[in-house]
Parts: structure tokens; sequence; C-alpha cells
């Protein structure tokens, strides 16, 4: 009995310490991959190599200590603060717009200002509405049939804040959030009649959207033919490549690539995984993508263990994770040529103190919900 006991405790210890691992391992090398793409620019823009790594590094901290918070907190109190997460989500996604509070950089208004620092509702917004979405399913998912009472009214409230967001002239993070709803109406398991209604009414309003700024527009041209201006809008994508492909097997080793020094836009935050391609090489590049899908794969494990005993756990875990990871694979195919520009942040990666603070956190509340499921799973045996 005892040694049936002791087995059940190792199993639930290496059920957190697989993802605590993962964790660790992205957050390590993402510290490594941002110092050695910012310290020229930030030797250049600030006098100081550090200046980007400082930063990170300070976020990192203060995220360590959410994801530990968040990870101690119940699905009962994440679920009951639903209403208050959303209301406060809300509340700093107008303060952007209000003048002398909101930041504007390069014509986005996305970014308030606290205590001398920036911070980026938007990144926020993912959480909440991953929150709002998995409370309502949790609770409708067996009324799912009725859209016009179980799946429009969630739908308004997430189309109101991608509508903030819109606003913020950041489309692509509009776009996101969007997305990640619809995949979890679609796991709680909406007809494929009204996804197809959604499709054919919100793709139209996307597609046009898209067209109405310049920048945008683009962007897309550069994705299809970036050798149609090769010395303009397709100079950061050909860049892009051009790092990874210098990277050959091996790398040229971290520290030591050439493509950061100037011949990349945005090295240090959107196209960071370029750099880390050209100094790593494809083995490291493939070590990156095999992480986060391993972080995938046991989060979205984590999301189905729970699913019998506790459906919003299960929403949650599903939504949070999905977050995470297909924003890491869509900035991975931005910098592959794979996708058009989107201006997303390579999670734990990318330079933006409000990423690495929300990403943790999600990172916290998944691994407190892992420990649970173990925890449940132990006491039924």
């Amino acid at each position: 009995m005892n040694g049936l006991f002791a087995a059940e405790k190792i199993e639930r210890k290496n059920s957190d310490l697989i993802l605590l691992v993962l964790m660790l391992l992205l957050a390590g090398i993402g510290i490594a991959a941002l110092y050695s793409a910012s310290y020229f620019y930030a030797e250049r823009a600030f006098g100081n190599p550090r200046h980007f790594l400082d930063r990170h590094l300070v976020f990192l901290v203060i995220g360590l200590v959410l994801s530990v918070v968040s990870s101690r907190l119940s699905l009962d109190f994440w679920e009951k603060s639903v209403p208050l997460i959303l209301g406060g989500t809300l509340f700093l996604m107008v303060l952007t717009f209000i003048p002398g509070i909101g930041r504007e950089i390069m014509g986005a208004r996305r970014w308030i200002l606290l205590g001398g620092n920036s911070f980026q509702p938007s990144e926020l917004v993912k959480f909440a509405v991953v929150l709002y979405v998995a409370r309502i399913m949790s609770k409708k998912e067996h009324r799912l049939d009725d859209f016009g009472n179980a799946v429009l009214p969630p739908l308004l409230l997430v189309g109101g804040f991608t509508a903030l967001i819109y606003l913020q002239n950041d489309f692509s993070t509009a776009a996101f959030v969007l997305l990640i709803a619809l995949i979890m109406f679609f796991v709680a398991g909406v007809r494929l009649i009204h996804f197809f209604l959604l499709f054919i009414t919100i793709f139209p309003i996307l597609a046009m959207l898209l067209f109405t700024k310049e920048h945008r527009v683009r962007r897309l041209l550069a994705f299809l033919d970036p050798y149609g201006d090769p010395v303009g809008t397709g100079y950061q994508v050909l860049a892009s490549q051009t790092a990874l492909s210098r990277g050959h097997l091996w790398g040229s080793g971290l520290g030591m690539g050439t493509k950061k020094l100037g011949g990349l836009p945005e090295a240090h935050s959107d196209f960071v995984f370029a750099v880390f391609g050209e100094e790593t090489g494809f083995l490291g590049v493939l070590f990156v993508i095999a992480l986060f899908t391993a972080f995938a794969v046991r989060g979205y494990m984590t999301a189905f263990k729970i699913r019998d005993k506790n459906g919003f756990g299960f929403y949650l875990v599903f939504g949070l994770t999905s977050a995470i990871f297909y924003q890491a694979l869509l900035n991975m195919a931005v910098v592959c040529g794979l996708v058009p520009a989107t201006g997303l942040p390579l999670p734990l990666f990318s330079n933006g103190g409000s990423s690495v603070l929300v990403t943790m956190m999600m990172f916290g509340i998944i691994l407190g919900v892992s420990r649970e499921a173990e925890l449940d799973r132990s006491l039924r045996s």
C-alpha cells in the first residue's frame, strides 16, 4: 500500500514537473535569445547593451511571482472573478484612448503609462476573453444548439473587446483574440452550421478592415511577393529569411549572428526568432518548436484530465494553452515567411513586459490545474 501511495506521489510530482520544466526552459532560452538579439540596438539607442535584458528580467521575476500566486488560486476563485477581471480589463482598454494616459507609438494607441512604465491592456484581453468564454461554455455547453441565447451573447462581448483592440490600430491582436474564442466555441460543440454562418459573416468584415489601412495592405503584398520591393515592403520578410538560412544546421553560435547588427528591423521584438535561428541553426529552431509543442500537448492533456470533474477548468486550460501555443506558432510562421507579418510577439522571447506578465500568469494557472487534476486522480485511485 505504501508503495502504491509513493508511486502516486512521484507521478503527481512528475506531472507538475513536466510543465514547470517546459516553462523554465522556454523562459531561460528566451532570456539568452533576447539579449543576443537586442544588445547591439540597445547599445546604440540607450548606451547600455543590457537595456532590454534588464527590463525583461524584471518582468520575468514579477511574472514568476504571478505564476506562483495564480497556480495556488482555485478554479472557483477564477470563475467567480470573471466579472471583476472583465470590468478591470475594459477599464484599462478605455484608458488607452485618454490623452495623457494612453501612449501612442507609430500610430498605434495600445499602451497606458503606469509609474514610468507602459502596459499593453490588449495582452490582458487575451486572458480575460479566455476566462469569460470558459465560464459561459461550461454553463451552456448543453444548450449550444440555441445560437441566439447560448452563442451570440458571448460572441458579442468578445466582438466588443476585439473592436476596442482594432480601434487601437492593432488588427492582428484583435483577429487573434477572436480566433481563440472561436476555437473554444468549436471545442465546446457549437454546431457546424453556426460556424459556417459565423464565417460568412465575420470573414468579409475582417477582409474589409484589413484593406482599410495602407500598412496592412503593404504587409500582405510583401508576403505574397517580397521580391516585388526587396528594399521596401519586402525587406523585413527577406531579411528574416536570410537570417534563418544563414543558420544552416548548427548555427553561427549564440551571440555571433550578424543580421541583427542593423540588418533586421525589430530583431529584439517580433523577429527575435530569426536571430535565434541564425545563431542556433535548424536544430535550435526545431528544439524551441518542440518545447512549445510539448507544452501544448501537456496543457491539452491537463485540460482533458479535468473535463469530467470541472467544465470551467477544462475550457480555461484549453483556452490558455491555445492562446500561448498558437501565438508562438504564428510568430514563428511569420519569421519563416509562411504567413503575413502579424505583430504578435513570441511568448517569453520577444521584448515586451505585458506579454511576459500575462504569459507567466497563464502558465501558473495551467500548472495549478495540473496539480489539482493529479491530486483528484490520486484520491480516486
